[in-house]
């Protein structure tokens, strides 16, 4: 359990002192950038799940004698 403790006192140590944390206005350009590029990754994504549905199914048709 003491090791636990001393890692997590350790890690607190670490993200304090060494880490170089972004300004507050980088942190709020960076979180635009992630949600702009999240929301076009997701919009393609559909896309192509859209894309891929329709072919399924158009070949199962075939397949089945319907189309």
């Amino acid at each position: 359990m003491a090791g636990i403790v001393n890692y997590i006192k350790e890690s607190f140590g670490e993200l304090k002192n060494n880490v170089s944390w972004p300004t507050w206005a980088e942190a709020q350009n960076l979180t635009v950038v992630v949600a702009v590029f999240s929301i076009i990754f997701s919009l393609a994504i559909w896309g192509v799940d859209t894309v891929f549905s329709k072919v399924i199914s158009l070949y199962f048709k075939w397949i089945n004698g319907n189309g």
